[in-house]
């Protein structure tokens, strides 16, 4: 057993790849011995999780997860004076192991309440064993109102496999179909430091934990599942000839940006980067210059040799006293074969003018925001992408949901959320490049690349801005050199890692975040 993000290598299996996993080691294994093994994982990482825990209350649902929860009640049972068990299922419809882990738990003197320990505090321990990777829909009923009672409670909490209702691979909450009422039993048994704890933010008193086994849930990584998850623990339960014998979807991204110079280098050798963007409106007295300000001084403090500007808002000016590194220059007095181009911050409708000319002169190219509306519109655009790829030209799209969903002909973002996972994939398919999709567990992919699952980053980068300055960053170590899919990997690694070392107490701007890269 290990914290899963602390291995040097750390991959996720998609459900089908775990459920083939799982069945592999099964046939090899005595009948119940992972499901034993599991238990008793759960049972010693129950007690290191809170060893003066005055009540333990482990809540066990209709199948194998459940099973689980029984298995490490059996152990509890022994070793700790006060744990109390809930059931949630019908015993006619148990699968066999679960079956026979309750009958176990019977036998082992583990009695059944019908109802929840009446008070939970700090330091007492909720274990949520309700539902596994194998649920498609939401609990509902008295499922639901003691999963909500877990994670309200001031008691710490740990997940079993995944938190209950989260969907393992997509990281979104299933939507609420319905579990129709069944019967319940449960039973009492009065129950019974670890460091870097998730703790809840709507419940700062509660320390969130999930234990896993086999395999990495790319769900616990992304979207709802960082929340809900806490900090997250792996066990392979002996299984790691069999994990290993299955190919990984997805890789826990750990790139680090590479800016190795020679000591004779000149700084023509560090890369030529130029950011394309910052339109206005003189009608409306706009300018969104300062988003390619923000790019171009993440892309200079990113390590590029040098940054040229070229702004669409013809009244901004050509000088930035703050940062004058920044070179103002046309993109027409540059030769663009031998640039790495920014394109989109700030840009407007107006940039699509330029976004033609990009495609077909510059080789490394990164498009955020506005030039990915401009792409979205325009199928001759999507062509020229495609022709960039099958000459072997390098580009980074950088889309936020919502633009990830205008890319994919979607109606919102929330379709795009409702499957993060499938919807990056869908975008390289569709535009065979490097996508960036950003949120709450950055996905990094590429053409014949695995999926990369960024963990750094909270919720400090939601500022404005902070888009612009990863994609200069971006484009800053393509030009040094890294291909365009270890630059996106390095650089959102990076991004997010200042947000977390940043001050709790102290506002995290973008250009704080580009003059600590």
């Amino acid at each position: 057993m290990h914290r899963f993000l602390s291995a040097p290598v750390a991959v996720c299996h998609s459900i089908e790849a775990t459920r083939l996993i799982e069945a592999t080691a099964m046939a090899d294994l005595p009948p119940r011995a992972l499901m034993q093994r599991a238990g008793q994982s759960l049972a010693r990482f129950a007690l290191a999780v809170a060893p003066h825990a005055r009540t333990i209350w482990i809540a066990c649902g209709p199948g194998n997860n459940g099973g689980d929860g029984m298995e490490a009640a059996i152990h509890l049972r022994r070793l700790h004076p006060n744990v109390v068990v809930t059931w949630f299922g019908d015993m006619r419809q148990l699968p066999s192991e679960a079956k026979q882990a309750l009958e176990a738990a019977m036998e082992a003197g583990v009695t059944f309440a019908i109802q929840p320990p009446d008070s939970l505090r700090p330091g007492d321990l909720c274990i949520d064993a309700l539902l596994g990777i194998g649920a498609n829909r939401a609990p509902k009923g008295k499922m639901n109102e003691w999963l909500q009672l877990m994670r309200s409670a001031p008691s710490d909490l740990i997940s079993v496999d995944v938190p209950s209702g989260l969907d393992a691979e997509s990281g979104v909450l299933l939507p609420n179909m319905g579990f129709g009422e069944t019967t319940m039993m449960a039973g009492i048994l009065l129950p019974g430091a670890l460091p870097d704890i998730t703790r809840s933010v709507k419940h700062p008193q509660q320390r969130r934990y999930t234990l896993t086994f086999l395999s990495g849930k790319p769900g616990l990584l992304t979207g709802e599942g960082i929340d809900l998850a806490g900090e997250i623990w792996l066990d392979p339960l002996g299984a790691e000839t069999w994990v290993r014998a299955v190919q990984p979807e997805w890789t826990v991204n750990r790139s680090k940006p590479k800016r190795v110079v020679d000591h004779h280098a000149h700084k023509g050798a560090r890369g030529d980067v130029v950011i394309v963007g910052g339109a206005g409106d003189a009608q409306k007295d706009h300018s969104m210059a300062g988003a390619c300000t923000l790019a171009g001084a993440a892309a200079l403090h990113g390590g590029a040799g040098r940054v040229y500007m070229h702004l669409l808002d013809a009244r901004a000016p050509r000088n930035n006293p703050l940062q004058p590194e920044l070179m103002y220059r046309s993109i027409r007095d540059l030769d663009l074969q031998k640039v790495t181009a920014v394109c989109g911050c700030g840009g407007g409708d107006a940039v699509g003018t330029l976004i033609p000319d990009l495609f077909t002169d510059c080789k490394q190219l990164v498009l955020d925001a506005d030039a990915l509306n401009v792409v979205a519109t325009d199928a001759a655009l999507r062509t020229l992408l495609q022709y960039r790829a099958q000459m072997g030209w390098q580009t980074v799209m950088t889309p936020h949901p919502l633009e990830a969903a205008r890319l994919l002909g979607r109606k919102d973002a929330a379709e795009v959320q409702a499957n993060r996972l499938q919807a990056v994939r869908e975008l390289v398919d569709v535009f065979e490049c490097v996508v960036v999709l950003k949120g709450s567990g950055t996905l990094i992919a590429g053409p014949g690349m695995p999926c990369h699952i960024n963990v750094t980053g909270n919720s400090r980068l939601a500022t404005a801005g902070t888009g612009d300055v990863l994609a200069g960053f971006i484009g800053a170590l393509m030009a040094q050199g890294m291909p365009a899919f270890e630059a996106a990997c390095a650089a959102v690694r990076r991004h997010g890692e200042v947000a977390d070392e940043w001050p709790t107490a102290t506002q995290l701007t973008a250009l704080d975040v580009a003059h600590r890269l």
